[in-house]
């Protein structure tokens, strides 16, 4: 099978999903109780303005035939319009998607950056204290959610040290990076703690492995051994976490983007959930598992680069 026919194959495949998805969040924002419009209008408001406010966003027709509308919108390229912030969904969305982008890509970085050499050197040391201190220090971060390690970052970085702001993105790219570092790190580090784990676990089965001995045996240098030959096909099943990741990382960036007052789609999510935005609420969940259905493509491109078995 070809690789075009094979990502096309796929990309068919996670279609339904995003759409059990999205239906689901459409029928559970319209089951639960309450009413959007009068929350707009607030309690002063004739029952007159309240129908035809209802007809305008067309809440009066049955629930099928809303259904069915939304998804001739999006056949469109229509999302709808936001009932709060009066602006176009998708225009909404794409003014806040950058922003939940560079804070999940940087987390990944942040992590995979420090677990494969934490994990390495745990595997080469096994059961020296580097190897007892690096478990302790992933037990920690996986033990510290991001709800309580955000406000400590702030409270000792921010506020104590001033070396970072407390909230906000910025403007200009060295302001930018400034206000990233605290949220990144935020959502980072568990997911480093995962990681270590699994590159240590990765490294000590390839370290037994016939070929490693016989790479040794040859004189090669314990580096080449561990980096060029092992770390390769240890990384194969990290690459499938991180891709797998991605999606707990965006869920995780809604918290997170609220500790920090991070202008990204998690926040805007959680915002139009609470004000029952529905077309908002509908936008953001399809952007993220668009989004988390392209990463999974992605990761199996890269996947088969890494691993020449995967391409035969």
């Amino acid at each position: 099978m070809s690789a075009f026919r094979l990502a096309l194959k796929r990309v068919l495949l996670t279609l339904p999903v995003l759409w059990v998805v999205v239906s689901v969040v459409f029928l559970l924002i319209h089951i639960v109780p309450g009413d959007p419009i009068a929350q707009m209008l607030g309690e002063g408001a004739t029952a007159s303005d309240l129908d035809a406010l209802r007809h305008q966003y067309g809440f009066d027709q049955p629930l099928w035939q809303q259904y069915a509308h939304y998804w001739r919108g999006v056949a469109h390229a229509d999302f709808g319009q936001s009932l709060r912030l009066h602006d176009s969904v998708l225009h909404l969305i794409g003014e806040r998607y950058p922003y939940t982008l560079a804070l999940t890509v940087a987390a990944m970085i942040l992590g995979a950056g420090l677990a494969i050499p934490a994990g390495v050197a745990s595997a080469r040391r096994k059961d020296a204290w580097t190897d007892r201190l690096l478990g302790v220090g992933s037990l920690v971060g996986l033990s510290f959610p991001n709800f309580a390690l955000g406000p400590v970052l702030i409270v000792f970085f921010s506020i104590a040290l001033g070396w970072f702001p407390v909230s906000g993105a910025g403007s200009g790219a060295g302001s930018f990076l400034l206000h990233l570092v605290l949220p990144a790190v935020t959502l980072g580090l568990g997911l480093a703690a995962i990681l270590t784990r699994m590159v240590r676990t990765a490294m000590l089965e390839e370290l037994g492995q016939d070929y490693i001995r016989t790479a040794r045996a040859k004189g090669l240098s314990e580096n080449a051994v561990v980096y060029r030959h092992a770390l390769r096909n240890a990384l194969n099943p990290v690459l499938t976490v991180l891709g797998l990741q991605f999606g707990s990382l965006l869920a995780g960036a809604i918290v997170t983007e609220t500790i920090f007052g991070w202008p990204g789609i998690g926040r805007l999510t959680l915002s139009a959930i609470s004000n029952r935005d529905y077309a908002l609420v509908q936008g953001c969940i399809l952007a993220i598992g668009l989004t988390y259905v392209a990463v999974n493509l992605l990761t199996d491109a890269v996947y088969a680069l890494a691993d020449p078995r995967m391409r035969r």
